[in-house]
């Protein structure tokens, strides 16, 4: 917190020296060795810490894919092959890139369901809230570009639609197409482009995240009561009780990184990406990553192809509101039993959004009968869509007001000691 006072005493001449210069062991100490949190915190909030190896990680292995790739439409597939087979390591270099992208948006996911669920996102940490949110739209953004870079078929024709969605959007869209084409079609300039920003946005990511942490500490992290810290009882230094926590989830999350990079490395990748880019043969379903598919099925939700594209940036727009569309007074869904159910729906609604974007529109869910022309009658993947996007807006927009000012929540503990006190008494009891 921005009034906690610094503990740090230098040792040595050179570290009295460096602090009355550059207090920059001085910032390190207060911050990730004597920063006070809260005492409570569960394993849920370790995902903060998963995240910035994950980052780390991307950009590391990133720069050594740089150095060997090959940003021309007619090499760029061949250059990936010869990473793969020619580059000492190069496929574990490559295997790790891809499958922490989805690592990193799988704990990213979890991270702002915690948020959601604990209420991370109120007063005072709206600012922190909103800086997250950037750093996921960053995320969404660098991960579409990187998508591209192997141009191979889904890479390719993923460019080619999400650019000519883009293109949809009034008075600024055709610009915008245009300057992220650098022409009238996706090609060579194209992947010149996205290999650019996809290779500078990490690093934007980056600062956004030394900001991210900065509004961390000024407003203290929030805990699984959402009460406030109220004397020095309630907290426990960050090291080792924090670090030693963080560790341990890193450990169980990279073995799990693990398993997917040395037995399932191809799981999530798509297999027509293993063919090499043909703008003369289009594939039959086109789908970008699984990370993104909950956004496509709000895409293809809405026949007409602008509404479309609003809702599916309406759908990332509306997370930034999160702060100032929840009337509660109350933080952590743990104290809102009726909060708490709807919550539970949304989950399973951004899942079934996820699943509906990777089949095809025509699929059916369930088929009751046929119609006079032989065609099934019952639950479409498009009305299925329709149905959680619906629910996905609602939960925000309706829901999350409504239930806040009529819901009657639990008793909140008063302090964060009495909170973990009566959960040990309940333990032993």
């Amino acid at each position: 917190m921005s009034d906690h006072p610094s503990t740090y005493t230098p040792a040595t001449g050179i570290e009295k020296w460096l602090d009355a210069r550059l207090p920059i062991v001085r910032l390190a100490y207060d911050s990730f060795i004597d920063y006070p949190t809260p005492k409570n915190l569960n394993y849920w909030w370790t995902f903060g810490g998963i995240l910035s190896l994950c980052l780390g990680v991307q950009i590391i292995t990133g720069i050594i894919l740089a150095m060997h790739y090959t940003a021309n439409a007619d090499l760029a597939f061949d250059s990936v092959e010869r990473i793969m087979r020619d580059v000492n390591y190069g496929w574990l270099i490559r295997y790790v890139h891809a499958n922490g992208a989805s690592m990193f948006f799988f704990a990213v996911y979890i991270h702002m369901f915690r948020g959601l669920y604990y209420g991370s996102y109120k007063a005072p940490r709206e600012v922190l809230w909103l800086l997250g949110c950037i750093i996921y739209f960053l995320m969404i953004a660098t991960a579409f570009m990187g998508y591209v870079l192997p141009w191979g078929q889904m890479s390719y024709y993923g460019a080619v639609v999400i650019t000519n969605l883009i293109g949809a959007i009034p008075i600024v869209g055709p610009s915008i197409l245009t300057w992220l084409q650098g022409g009238f079609a996706v090609d060579n300039p194209t992947l010149n482009r996205f290999f650019s920003l996809h290779y500078l946005l990490p690093f934007v990511i980056a600062g956004v995240v030394v900001l991210h942490v900065w509004a961390l500490h000024v407003t203290g992290q929030n805990n699984p009561t959402g009460v406030e810290i109220k004397s020095k009882e309630d907290t426990l230094p960050f090291t080792p009780y924090a670090t030693v926590k963080d560790g341990l989830a890193m450990i169980f999350f990279l073995i799990v990184f693990s398993i997917f990079v040395f037995y399932a490395p191809d799981a999530m990748g798509h297999a027509d990406n293993y063919v090499k880019a043909n703008p003369l043969q289009t594939p039959s379903h086109i789908v970008p990553e699984w990370y993104m598919l909950p956004f496509y099925a709000i895409l293809r939700a809405v026949p007409d192809k602008l509404i479309g594209v609003l809702l599916m940036f309406a759908a990332i727009a509306v997370i930034f509101a999160l702060p100032w569309l929840d009337t509660s007074k109350v933080k952590s869904m743990r104290y809102r039993p009726v909060m708490r159910w709807f919550f539970v729906l949304f989950v399973l609604t951004c899942i079934g959004l996820g699943w509906c974007g990777g089949q095809l529109p025509t699929d059916m869910v369930f088929s009751l009968t046929n119609d006079k022309h032989g065609n099934p009658i019952g639950l479409s993947v498009v009305l299925l869509s329709q149905i959680l996007a619906f629910y996905y807006f609602a939960f925000f927009l309706l829901i999350m007001p409504w239930i806040g000012l009529k819901e009657d929540p639990l008793p909140v503990p008063a302090s964060i000691s009495e909170a973990v006190l009566a959960s040990h008494n309940k333990k032993k009891g």
